[in-house]
């Protein structure tokens, strides 16, 4: 049995989406001091990997915790992108089946850590975000900060059909030609959305 990690590390210096809150990480108690060490985390729910609920675009909509925990869990489908760019016949010509995971490999994590990784990243297409609505996935993963640009039409029409998008995923090239589980659990709070621990466990 073999699992590939698909989450990036939380801390300080990870990178956040232009206009969010950066993180915040500060000692409760320190281990000389107090006989036990704790922290303080400050974060937006949309940090590091993280999965998007349909709250997060669409009003009267799901919180994370009102998702069934199964949703979290499906097969696995690798999607490369060639050349940063999303193309609907392409993505058909993959067995994608009902209740899928697809992650979508962009290459864009390999500059995480570079400005440059949230500008001109390539954005799934309004086409491809409804033919994943026909194929009743359970989720849509990307390597990017997001699946889409303002004003996010993908976005939409994935969570107002109860799809949930993680984004931010690393390590994807390790998922190309595997058959593969994802498990993408993120906390379970009672918003929009949440970072998660995603993992790949490989068949």
């Amino acid at each position: 049995m073999k699992f590939v990690d698909l989450s990036v590390l939380i801390n300080e210096n990870t990178p956040v989406y232009p206009g969010d809150p950066k993180t915040k990480i500060q000692p409760a108690g320190i281990l000389d001091k107090d006989g036990y060490e704790d922290h303080y985390v400050c974060m937006g729910t949309h940090v590091g990997t993280h999965v998007d609920a349909p709250r997060h675009m669409v009003a009267n909509s799901k919180s994370l915790d009102q998702i069934p925990i199964e949703r979290f869990i499906g097969r696995g489908i690798y999607i490369k992108i060639n050349n940063k760019k999303f193309d609907l016949e392409h993505i058909k010509q993959t067995d994608i089946q009902e209740g899928d995971i697809v992650l979508f490999h962009t290459g864009m994590s390999d500059i995480y850590y570079k400005p440059e990784y949230y500008d001109n990243y390539p954005a799934i297409t309004e086409d491809i975000a409804n033919y994943l609505v026909e194929r009743k996935v359970k989720m849509v993963g990307v390597d990017m900060c997001s699946i889409d640009h303002e004003p996010f039409p993908a976005h939409r029409i994935l969570l107002k059909n109860n799809i949930l998008i993680i984004e931010n995923l690393t390590n994807l090239g390790a998922l190309e030609d595997k058959k593969f589980k994802v498990y993408a659990f993120p906390i379970k709070l009672q918003v929009d959305g949440a970072p998660a621990r995603v993992i790949a466990e490989l068949l």
